[in-house]
């Protein structure tokens, strides 16, 4: 395994406190096999050679001039034909000119899937021995250079784990790890799973399995402690919507066109993005591959980087009151939810993350995402639909509250534009959430084991960003959460009022206006509203605000029009 991989489990482990363990049956585990035990022969196969669909531009000739300028025509030529249209009668901001196989290609000219002439699909067990040598890493660094005693694992941890049933049984426990362990940290080495088999030729459904084959056999023969039942929903569900994600996001970094010190930079920034796919990369020889044409399904890509001050504010919530830190975050905005296509999972996505430096040991501030699994794209006079099925991923590790969430429901969007250059994007969310950790109180610092609650319920979104031109975005999000306890207490958590039902309300409004160019500047305010309920016990409320004071540098793909960032 390379050395990257024994570096991030590193740092994880570090992260990483002593386990103990509660006895306790599970009431929802079936949405966990209803992902993971999709078959892995559902893998559709396309041997198809996209050569005679390619738009031509799309093609480079060695035997023509310098490989840098083609491509360099190639992307003007495809801006030029191929992107969306800002006029205020667009249909579903369809391309200007149409000279493409919709079969094979999106509006932009992109690929709808991989080429499979040039990443075909390798044997089954290959991605099932890579899952194999990722836990032997990872079991390495755990019990060699960590040395945690419950990483020492034989034949008898073995056999007692294999003998622990089915997840849901009695043999199986909740954990008392950390937050951040249970909802970040294991998602993070899930992905490592999916891109074993996503890297190796497998499509969205057929890599699945993979993902809950790999933490299961963590869970039996990585560890001598009972087998924890969250560790290994929260690693298989959470770890196939950001392998799925940094997948498609190395898709758009790499091109096998390229030479020289740009191909260098784009494979080395494409492996920091998946590892996986970078090791794998290295096996197959695709790292020094040279094609003439594109080979990987990309979609257009909007970034947001932003940085600035943070206040949280003391228990008065009076604006600007409280301590100051510092926030650097991301948000990847891929593909266009407007485009009349047909759905495959995951052609438009959302994720944001959000970092907090200066207070505490807490740096990850939170992680929020969502991914079309199916949908279906309409019109209504000027509006422009999406309707479909998503699955959802949020992560809130904040001063005063822990909430993280596994979602799967519906979402609608729309987008009305009200002039040339000035939308109105609207969405709305409505999910299950089978699997969730929720704190009660504000929990510690520095708390070495469990401060939270695992749970089960529902939640509901709305997000909407009103464009003024090129002038300002308004904007305002609101997520609620209703969590209903597990018989399960966190040895962090008060032994008596800390089940029953806890809500949680979160609004961020938004304004940023334009500076120069790609950079903005903004703020955003915050308001966190937490209720919690449990028969016996009085029902406590609290109320608590920030605010972030930034700027902002946006990078719009050059084929979108319409500032799409929610």
């Amino acid at each position: 395994m390379p050395l990257l991989i024994a570096l991030i489990a590193i740092i994880l482990r570090v992260i990483q406190s002593k386990k103990i363990r509660l006895s306790m049956k599970p009431l929802y585990f079936s949405f966990l096999f209803a992902l993971a035990t999709t078959s892995i022969f559902g893998q559709v196969g396309n041997t198809t050679d996209t050569t005679k669909h390619i738009a031509k531009q799309d093609t480079i000739n060695p035997n023509k001039g310098d490989i840098k300028d083609q491509l360099k025509v190639i992307k003007e030529k495809k801006i030029k034909l191929h992107s969306d249209s800002i006029s205020p009668d667009s249909i579903g901001t369809q391309p200007k000119v149409k000279r493409i196989d919709t079969v094979v290609q999106d509006k932009y000219g992109n690929l709808l899937k991989d080429d499979s002439t040039y990443n075909k699909r390798y044997p089954l067990w290959i991605p099932f021995v890579e899952g194999a040598g990722d836990n032997a890493a990872l079991s390495l660094v755990d019990s060699k250079i960590l040395k945690y005693g419950w990483a020492q694992v034989g034949i008898t941890s073995w056999k007692r784990n294999l003998g622990a049933g089915w997840p849901w049984g009695p043999g199986w426990d909740w954990d008392q790890t950390r937050f951040g362990n249970d909802f970040l940290g294991h998602p993070i080495f899930g992905n490592f799973y999916y891109n074993d088999a996503r890297a190796n030729g497998y499509n969205f459904w057929a890599s699945i399995p993979y993902t809950f084959i790999g933490s299961y056999e963590w869970k039996i023969f990585g560890e001598n402690i009972t087998p924890e039942r969250n560790s290994l929903i929260a690693t298989t569900v959470d770890g196939i919507l950001l392998g799925e994600v940094l997948y498609r996001i190395s898709s758009n970094i790499l091109d096998d066109r390229t030479t020289g010190a740009e191909r260098t930079f784009r494979e080395i920034l494409a492996a920091i993005i998946d590892p996986m796919r970078g090791l794998n990369r290295l096996i197959q020889g695709k790292t020094s591959r040279h094609t003439n044409k594109e080979v990987y399904q990309k979609e257009p890509l909007n970034i947001t980087f932003y940085g600035g001050i943070h206040k949280i504010n003391d228990h008065t919530n009076a604006i600007l009151s409280g301590a100051t830190s510092e926030v650097l975050n991301v948000q990847f905005d891929y593909g266009n939810p407007f485009e009349v296509r047909a759905r495959a999972p995951f052609d438009f996505f959302k994720l944001r993350v959000e970092t907090d430096i200066g207070i505490g040991r807490k740096f990850i501030d939170n992680v929020t995402g969502y991914g079309v699994l199916f949908g279906k794209n309409s019109q209504y006079k000027k509006v422009s639909l999406l309707e479909g099925g998503f699955l959802y991923y949020d992560y809130w590790d904040k001063p005063i509250f822990e909430l993280s969430t596994i979602a799967l429901g519906g979402g609608i969007f729309s987008r009305l534009p009200l002039g040339k250059n000035s939308f109105l994007y609207t969405n709305l969310h409505l999910a299950l959430v089978p699997f969730a950790g929720s704190s009660t109180q504000p929990p510690s610092d520095t708390s070495q084991y469990r401060d939270f609650n695992f749970g089960y319920g529902w939640e509901g979104k709305i997000e909407t960003s009103f464009i003024l031109g090129n002038f300002a975005t308004l904007g305002a999000s609101y997520y609620y959460f209703m969590i209903r306890a597990i018989n399960s207490v966190g040895a962090d958590e008060p032994q008596y009022g800390s089940l029953g039902d806890n809500y949680m309300g979160i609004l961020e409004p938004k304004i940023t206006f334009k500076i120069y160019k790609k950079l903005n500047i903004g703020a955003e305010y915050y308001l966190y509203a937490q209720t919690h309920e449990e028969q016996g016990f009085t029902t406590t409320t609290s109320y608590h605000t920030e605010q972030e004071i930034f700027l902002e540098f946006y990078f719009e793909d050059p084929q979108r029009r319409g500032h799409f960032n929610l």
